[in-house]
């Protein structure tokens, strides 16, 4: 019941917020000998304490919770390694390919059990020793309060805390933690600037506390790789690539923990309808998914969704270039070997390893792939063929986190089903493959238009992600408009100002009507004011048609925007280049409203960004939940990608800094209502037909100078004086 009332604590705790400073006494002390506690009762007095302002009790229950939930991980494993090794609790040799015994052909049964029961006994024993009365199952944590640690909440109340208690560097240590693993959350955005800002924070405080110490190698090398120092790069490949083998090693001892194998009620109900085989079947099948998972656990990033594709393989593939590169032609050997390992039909690797044995002529014994690779994937492909078989014989799920897998291991009746699912993994698809839809709601879209992403895979309702509506040609025509317009001086849309959302961009807009004004000038060219308005309409045309193929759209606004990061101003900036917000309503990010009123645009009703390039640094499209917090989709600019969604407190979005480059799109806006249609795009329209019509009248001119017979004075006079008055127009207009 204890245990109990402190989990439903969490539930009424308020999230981290910024109370009212206090000093209370030193922090209390650790007790690293001891055995660990129950992590997810401590976690939940660490709230408490932190609800109640006691600063110091909470950074020790805290502190003592993540020591805990460590040592409680390490001390599985270490039973778990231990208890493996030893020789009474092996499996019995007819489970491993010996010969049957003259007993009969269920002989193993027996010997498989007692050794079951042997490793039992062992695990049991050791978990005692190292965790005190009751072990493991004393220290069961529920999946909640798992997520909690995986997604690193103690070091959000931790960093609050420690900032209480004037402790700057831990708490900048604190929130830099947190942060890694949670990059989109805006709060701690603000609060990392807030602490990089503090004259007295060190700036060696700024770091990750949790994340594996392979990942930081594999950067560093890949790092070293670039800058072509080779030598320097291969002790940091070999210490990540032995780095992940041995996460994942840790990643699959924790696969045999109580918590993994917690189920439904459900299907514990399930479960019960079958016998000892059925059960140890199922409870094993667990495993074994839980145990492939540590693929895409150890590829994963800290604060990513998705694993690093093919993270291994490739370790090994830069190991091998960097080999090759300092003449070792021995770890060369063996690296491409083990690569063939996973894709023996690689052209690549085939066509280097021919190399290296023309090199080194007569074979060498003892030259072959790695051992710890070999293992590695003996191991997996042993696992997968278990994994395989329960799904075609006993209906259960499997999602193969490997692209190496060999057709051959799959089941037939499998693979077309599998070779579906595996095209649909959004980490094998970046960019995503987009797919051609010539037609759209029985509407004809612009050849060449493709639908990348609907709103279902951008997380959301009314929302789309298209590509292919502008050439190359097109978006560079567009990029010299703005360029041109902004060596001009002329800005339009934001009234002039330098910008309008961050001090640490230039802000450079330019409407439809001053584009044409400009062009009718001679400032700019005709033909980019000319597609400004084409492409616009395009777009309107295109939105109509997914969105709204029974009402008429009308542009409400059409505004070229490009944003420049401005140098020397970019290093630690935490701001965003536009903050979250909805186009039509006034969002309240605390209640999740958004209020439909002045001072938004509420007759906004569908909105669209062009996008004209992606030769800078940041600048993503985000969209996210009404807490404007959680992000729930990002689209990566390129040119020609539009993207299109409705304007309402449904699609909150913003725009991460743009800290290298500039970047440039084509914002757009839509109405249903009639009279809030954009009335400049009308006029500039006009204005280019008129500059039309006086081409046209020149060329006619022009003809009509071949002739002998002269104009009548009276028609030229006329002429003249209506094309100064025009100039004159548009110059006072500029």
């Amino acid at each position: 019941m204890l245990r109990l009332l402190r989990l439903l604590l969490l539930l009424l705790l308020p999230p981290p917020g910024s109370p009212e400073p206090s000093e209370p006494p030193g922090l209390a002390s650790l007790s690293p000998g001891a055995p660990p506690q129950a992590p997810d009762l401590l976690f939940a007095d660490g709230l408490r304490a932190y609800s109640a302002g006691a600063w110091a009790p909470a950074v020790a229950l805290l502190r003592e919770a993540l020591r805990s939930r460590e040592a409680l991980g390490r001390a599985r494993r270490d039973c778990g390694a231990s208890c493996a090794a030893q020789p009474d609790a092996e499996l019995p040799g007819q489970l491993l390919g010996a010969p049957q015994s003259a007993s009969g052909p269920r002989a193993w049964e027996p010997l498989l059990l007692r050794a079951t029961l042997r490793r039992a006994e062992c695990l049991t024993q050791c978990a005692e020793r190292r965790l005190g009365p009751g072990g493991t199952a004393r220290l069961r944590m529920g999946s909640v309060l798992r997520d909690a640690f995986r997604r690193r909440e103690p070091y959000n109340y931790l960093q609050r805390a420690y900032y209480q208690l004037k402790k700057l560097d831990l708490a900048a240590s604190a929130a830099h933690t947190f942060f890694a693993a949670n990059p989109t959350h805006l709060q701690m955005r603000e609060d990392m600037a807030k602490y990089r800002r503090m004259s007295g924070i060190r700036p060696q405080s700024f770091r990750d506390l949790v994340t594996p110490l392979y990942w930081a190698a594999y950067d560093t090398g890949l790092e070293l790789l670039v800058q072509q120092e080779v030598a320097l790069a291969l002790p940091k490949l070999e210490e990540a690539l032995q780095g992940s083998l041995a996460h994942m090693e840790s990643c699959r001892a924790g696969c045999e923990g109580p918590e993994e194998q917690q189920v439904s009620e459900e299907e514990v109900e399930e479960g019960s309808q079958g016998g000892l085989y059925e059960a140890i079947a199922g409870h094993w099948i667990r495993v074994l998914q839980c145990r492939q998972h540590c693929v895409a656990d150890t590829a994963t990033r800290p604060g990513r969704d998705f694993p690093v594709p093919d993270f291994i393989p490739n370790q090994l593939r830069q190991l091998h270039e960097a080999y090759a590169q300092v003449g070792n032609v021995s770890k060369a050997m063996e690296s491409i070997l083990s690569v063939l390992l996973f894709y023996p039909e690689d052209e690549a690797a085939k066509k280097a390893l021919n190399q290296y044995q023309t090199q080194l002529g007569e074979p060498r014994p003892g030259l072959g792939p790695r051992e710890d690779i070999q293992h590695f994937i003996l191991r997996s492909l042993g696992e997968k063929r278990q994994l395989y078989y329960a799904m075609e014989h006993l209906g259960t799920s499997f999602k193969d986190p490997d692209s190496w897998t060999p057709a051959a291991l799959i089941p037939e009746a499998l693979r077309e089903k599998l070779k579906e699912d595996q095209e649909k993994r959004p980490w094998d698809q970046e960019p995503p493959q987009s797919k051609s839809l010539p037609y759209w709601k029985d509407v004809l879209l612009l050849e060449g238009v493709t639908l990348t992403q609907d709103a279902q895979q951008l997380n959301g309702s009314e929302r789309a992600v298209l590509d292919g509506l502008l050439t190359p040609a097109e978006c560079g025509v567009l990029l010299q408009l703005a360029k041109d317009a902004a060596e001009a001086g002329a800005r339009s849309g934001y009234r002039g100002r330098r910008s309008p959302h961050s001090p640490h961009e230039r802000f450079e807009g330019l409407t439809v009507l001053k584009a044409a004004q400009l062009a009718r000038a001679g400032i700019v060219g005709r033909p980019g004011a000319k597609l400004l308005l084409e492409v616009s309409e395009r777009v309107r045309a295109l939105t109509q048609a997914y969105f709204s193929p029974e009402r008429p759209l009308h542009l409400s606004f059409t505004h070229l925007v490009c944003r420049t990061a401005i140098e020397g101003e970019q290093e630690q900036r935490m701001d965003l280049s536009h903050p979250v917000h909805a186009d039509n309503c006034v969002l309240d990010p605390d209640t999740g409203e958004c209020w439909r009123e002045p001072p938004a645009y509420t007759y906004r009703d569908y909105s669209g960004l062009l996008y004209l390039n992606d030769d800078f640094k940041g600048g993503d499209l985000f969209f996210t939940q009404p807490n404007a917090l959680t992000v729930t989709a990002q689209v990566r600019p390129r040119c020609g990608r539009l993207v299109a969604f409705s304007s309402g407190g449904e699609n909150p979005h913003g725009v991460w800094a743009v800290t290298r480059g500039r970047r440039c799109a084509l914002a757009l806006w839509h109405t249903w209502a009639p009279e809030h249609r954009e009335q400049e795009w009308t006029e500039a329209q006009e204005l280019l037909r008129e500059e039309e019509e006086e081409e046209e009248e020149e060329e006619e001119e022009e003809i009509l100078s071949r002739d002998p017979s002269p104009e009548p004075p009276s028609h030229k006079l006329q002429r003249l004086q209506d094309k100064a008055g025009k100039l004159l127009r548009v110059r006072e207009e500029l």
